[in-house]
């Protein structure tokens, strides 16, 4: 217990923090619907306005506190609070993808402002310590925790016995009645969004000074306080900061008995999501309070035969000349044609299923690695390793869907970025995936011309048509008319005989085998590829560009390409990476919140479909069992 004792005490620290994020983070989700995937993102800006005020401006250390604290807390909690509102009567893939965007433009932000480089803090808190029972505690490690369980208390407190706590309980239960009594459910719901920003913003602010200024680092460990917020089945706010603290001694302890084991050196950083992921797998869906909304009509423009044929010649005829026309920047537009492919495995979840996928990078990334290990390692021919890598990869789909056969929407959505997470940092450093030297290599096809630059981009270009065609024909197949279904209502889907469960699984596989072959793909283009391609924020990033491309499951795809890998390209800026952010999550926001997606305003060729098959009468009475 000696030997154990002070790792208790460091987590006790770090689990206070988690705990207090996660109290937050609940807070809002009781009070509005809408998970606030940019909780971290408000950490982070709260430790970067703090730095600001007290190193680099000299403010005293109380003052520059709560200067940061308020500032944070009512700025982004009201931005937050509308943005909300806005997207509260979509579907889940909508409100998802709003406060994703959100974390895209605060963590783009600081690292346009600051760099990505991390910046050292100065500790403001006393570093003095003293002994207890045998251990060295430290008075700043005291104050933490002890603030910590205050608030939370004062919290508790303020529900019983203030007016606006009660006037936040009854909102959770019925804001109709709230209303009737003359209090207004969008005040009472705004100032729930600022005390839980409040609370994210304290916890960036005391986390910093241990890790230091990295906006993406930041952003991630206070997100772990997802872990805890499963565990309190996002509505129990004392059992939720109970969790905080639990995982974070036990992540702290396991630190001592992973020390020698390599293999396992990531585990205690991933432990909140793992934590995260097997709380999803065991929670019951009846007590998640997880609302049924239908998506917002969707009519669009019709093209005539004539006109498909048109936009498909003209694509043809672009695909053709662009090797002619681009010069040294073919290989750009062989990697957009890779991201077409990409985007169109992602957009069957979205835009054909309702269902999200934060994790899939995660996807092309063992794509990317299980294809080195067949060409490379195993020597297997080309197309063949290409073939078996998007084989192999469709049970890591099922295995990421498994949460998806009982939960849906936000929780499938908590369980891919968790899953997501966890590969992330104790996978990829492993053997199976990227190794210590964090790279994987493979070449490319020596038949037909194909390892020429411009042979590869039609080999690229060409696998995307197909991927396109797939995922229209899917959509059109009587699995598509199942997914649509599922995305419109999976209990009617379930009456009418059909198995949601088996049907969601499928999709997801599906998508994971077109990912695995794009990250295959990747890997290919310049013989290499490193983790920094396929980390979370990626996955982030696919999924906000993907809103503002346009709800077409064929020209989303190529729109999303453009946007993320042409234009930049000619962009000649260091902080190139960060401003896409900032943009790309500006967009996303505007198109979830305020409007149509920028897709949706392009030529009418934004929804190219496959003709029309003309049905029997016997396979239209089988299709009219499931609504298109």
């Amino acid at each position: 217990m000696s030997d154990i004792l002070p790792f208790v005490i460091a987590g006790l620290t770090s689990g206070a923090l988690y705990g207090l994020a996660a109290t937050g983070l609940v807070l809002t989700y009781k009070t509005s619907g809408i998970f606030n995937f940019a909780h971290g993102a408000v950490a982070a800006a709260a430790a970067y306005l703090f730095h600001e005020l007290w190193s680099v401006r000299g403010w005293p250390w109380p003052i520059a506190v709560i200067v940061s604290l308020t500032a944070t807390g009512v700025v982004l909690g009201v931005v937050l609070e509308l943005v909300a509102r806005r997207v509260s009567a979509t579907e889940p893939a909508t409100r998802i993808v709003a406060t994703v965007a959100l974390l895209l433009v605060i963590q783009g932000g600081a690292t346009a402002i600051y760099g990505a480089s991390a910046i050292p803090v100065q500790r403001f808190l006393p570093d003095s310590t003293f002994e207890a029972a045998g251990v060295i505690v430290g008075w700043d490690q005291l104050i933490t925790v002890g603030l910590a369980v205050l608030l939370v208390g004062a919290l508790f407190a303020f529900f019983k016995t203030a007016a606006l706590g009660v006037e936040m309980r009854a909102v959770v239960e019925s804001p109709e009645l709230l209303d009737l009594t003359g209090s207004s459910p969008t005040r009472v719901r705004r100032s729930a969004w600022v005390i839980g920003c409040a609370f994210a913003a304290l916890s960036g602010i005391l986390l910093a000074p241990n890790l230091g200024l990295e906006a993406t680092l930041l952003t991630l460990l206070v997100v772990q306080a997802f872990g805890a917020a499963a565990v309190g089945r996002f509505q129990n706010l004392g059992v939720t900061f109970i969790a905080g603290m639990g995982i974070g001694i036990a992540g702290s302890v396991i630190t001592k008995f992973v020390a020698d084991v390599p293999e396992l050196s990531g585990l205690p950083g991933s432990l909140p999501f793992l934590v995260l992921f097997v709380a999803l797998l065991f929670l019951k869906a009846d007590t998640v309070g997880a609302k049924v909304t239908r998506r917002r009509p969707y009519r669009p423009v019709q093209l005539t035969r004539g006109g498909r044929t048109a936009s498909l010649a003209v694509g043809a005829l672009l695909v053709l000349i662009i090797p002619s026309l681009v010069g040294a920047k073919l290989p750009v537009y062989t990697n957009g044609a890779i991201y077409v492919t990409l985007f169109a495995s992602l957009a069957l979840l979205v835009r054909t299923s309702g269902q999200v996928s934060l994790c899939h990078a995660t996807f092309a990334a063992a794509g990317a690695t299980t294809f080195s290990h067949l060409s490379t390692g195993m020597g297997l021919p080309w197309m063949a390793a290409l073939i078996l890598t998007g084989v192999a990869v469709v049970p890591v789909g099922a295995l990421v869907a498994l949460p998806a056969i009982r939960l849906s929407g936000l929780y499938l959505a908590l369980s891919t970025f968790g899953f997501g997470v966890l590969v992330e940092q104790v996978l990829f450093p492993k053997g199976i995936m990227f190794g210590v030297t964090g790279t994987r290599a493979a070449a490319r096809p020596e038949l037909l011309g194909l390892d020429s630059d411009r042979g590869f981009f039609y080999l690229c270009a060409g696998i995307a048509v197909l991927a396109l065609v797939a995922v229209a024909a899917i959509g059109r197949s009587r699995l598509g008319r199942l997914l649509r279904g599922l995305a419109d209502s999976p209990v009617v889907l379930a009456t009418h005989g059909a198995n949601a469960n088996t049907t969601r699984v499928l999709a997801f596989c599906a998508s994971a085998f077109l990912a695995a072959i794009s990250g295959a793909l990747i890997l290919t283009l310049t013989g290499t590829a490193s983790t920094a391609g396929f980390t979370i924020m990626q996955s982030l990033t696919l999924l906000a560009v993907l809103a503002i491309s346009g709800r077409s499951t064929i020209f989303a795809p190529v729109v999303g390409a453009v946007l993320l890998v042409i234009v930049p390209s000619y962009v000649s800026d260091p902080n190139l990476s960060a401003y896409l952010q900032i943009v790309f999550g500006l967009s996303a926001v505007v198109a979830t919140s305020f409007g149509p997606a920028v897709g949706e305003w392009v030529a009418s060729a934004s929804v190219v479909t496959l003709p029309r098959r003309r049905s029997s009468p016997v396979r239209a009475r089988r299709q009219a069992v499931v609504p298109p």
